[in-house]
């Protein structure tokens, strides 16, 4: 039988990559197209880098196991030793690679539905770069039909080295007297952070862990979750409720009274706790991140943890702590930073417990609703158009920026103007009345997603439903 080509595979499967990783449906993800994936990634790189192993982990969804042990296979066919994790968050495998110097492969499609899910990969270094995915679509790597796949041994190192990380910064008694509900669904981080939080002195409550799938996206809260959390905090007394997406790299917190932070806001109260100088945010990031004046600088990037990461290197050039954060909470960092007196080393990729972690030690002197309050008020809310088809999504965007003035008309949006547009990653429309309106393709599915900022909650609500209501009208 002739051998397969990567390029090929990887073509024919449909399956592209997004703002994290290669996403597609089950289906897509046949066992040869996860190897021609992993021979894509692995003879990419070798050039580069030295290594023996690879790593592996999977989230909790029902397709991961099996996309695992074809990735593995295929590294046993390249020879190398298979390191495999089992389930454990995203940014465990990440962090404990870094530290082996060997790259890693994570399967998991993060916050989308389970009928779909993806790859993320990792080189001894870090996160891919958007040149690596493009180094991987184009390799012309040659492998063998993937038949008899192995049974793969979890070891359980990278969670024990994950939680080591964040549980060695603090004095173990920091969360005395806290009331922490855990929030587990499906999340693959969910048998780690009860012992977490635990060793750092809290009560935890474990809350509504799920044997099915459970697409929590951070950056839409559904109604109901939102409900939960405030029937929560106020049946069981708790003084903070964590979570986190499928792959646990994107945090979920609520305050005292339940209510879930925007993940920008997190981001910028864990970058203060850290004395952060140097921030990359995407440009879908809450603007209260400059007008609170506490970095020295903040850079705008498009949507997507690789642009962040991209901008870490000249960042450190300049300065001596250096981080970066996404609207959806994930918190990057990009240098070593001192707390507590103690070393922490750069994590560049998103991570949920950093920014949990630190919000939590913030809140020593005061609540968590006190230091939301005490910054610039300025409201952020995000939600999209499911199924959307995305040629739509980018003709509408393209006839918006050729003429701003008309689409604000089709959006029924009357007696301001548009002052300025920024299209660094969509239609970021700022208008004269302080709204913003930013519309973006997703990147990982069939999905318009409109942000709206404002100096009202509630406005920005309503400017998202209105927005995402007219944009179904508009004739593209």
């Amino acid at each position: 039988m002739m051998p397969f080509k990567s390029n090929e595979v990887i073509k024919s499967s449909g399956i592209k990559f997004g703002t994290s990783g290669a996403r597609g449906l089950v289906e897509q993800f046949s066992s040869n197209v996860c190897a021609a994936f992993t021979h894509a990634f692995i003879t990419s790189i070798q050039p580069q880098f030295t290594f023996k192993q690879v790593a592996i982990a999977i989230d909790n969804r029902p397709s991961s196991p099996a996309m695992a042990q074809a990735c593995a296979k295929a590294i046993e066919q390249l020879e190398l030793e298979v390191i495999y994790y089992g389930v454990v968050p995203t940014p465990a495998l990440a962090y404990v690679s870094m530290q082996d110097n060997i790259p890693c492969i994570m399967v998991t499609g993060s916050h989308i539905p389970f009928d779909r899910n993806g790859l993320k990969f990792y080189r001894p270094d870090g996160e891919i770069s958007k040149a690596d995915e493009q180094a991987i679509l184009n390799a012309t790597a040659e492998f063998e039909a993937i038949t008899n796949l192995p049974v793969l041994t979890v070891s359980d190192k990278a969670a024990i080295q994950y939680s080591e990380r964040y549980t060695s910064l603090f004095d173990s008694q920091m969360l005395r007297g806290k009331r922490i509900g855990i929030y587990e669904h499906s999340s693959a981080g969910r048998d780690l952070y009860a012992p977490m939080f635990e060793a750092l002195g809290a009560e935890v409550i474990a809350l509504e862990r799920s044997d099915e799938f459970v697409p929590i996206d951070t950056e839409a809260v559904s109604d109901a979750d939102k409900q939960k959390a405030k029937n929560w905090s106020r049946d069981y007394k708790l003084d903070f409720i964590f979570s986190t997406d499928g792959d646990g790299d994107r945090p979920l917190v609520a305050d005292e009274n339940g209510e879930w932070l925007r993940g920008d806001i997190l981001g910028l109260l864990c970058a203060d706790a850290m004395n952060i100088e140097a921030l990359a945010v995407p440009v879908s990031c809450n603007t209260t991140i400059e007008s609170c004046e506490l970095f020295n600088h903040v850079t705008r990037t498009k949507i997507g943890s690789p642009y962040v990461i991209a901008e870490f290197d000249t960042l450190c050039e300049n300065y001596v702590s250096v981080a970066g954060f996404e609207a959806n909470g994930g918190f990057l960092l990009g240098s070593d930073v001192f707390i507590n007196n103690k070393t922490i080393k750069a994590l560049p990729t998103r991570d949920a417990v950093l920014p949990a972690l630190m919000l939590l030690a913030a809140a020593k002197e005061k609540t968590i609703i006190e230091l939301v309050k005490a910054l610039p008020q300025r409201f952020t809310h995000s939600d999209r158009i499911q199924n959307f088809d995305t040629n739509k999504s980018i003709k509408i965007i393209n006839d918006g920026i050729i003429n701003p003035t008309k689409l604000l008309a089709n959006l029924g949006i009357a007696n301001v103007r548009v002052v300025s547009v920024d299209e660094t990653d969509g239609l970021r429309m700022m208008l004269s009345n302080d709204d913003i309106i930013h519309l973006r393709p997703s990147g990982n599915a069939p999905e318009l997603r409109c942000y709206a900022e404002c100096y009202n909650d509630s406005n920005a609500i309503k400017l998202v439903e209105k927005t995402l209501m007219k944009i179904q009208q508009i004739r593209a």
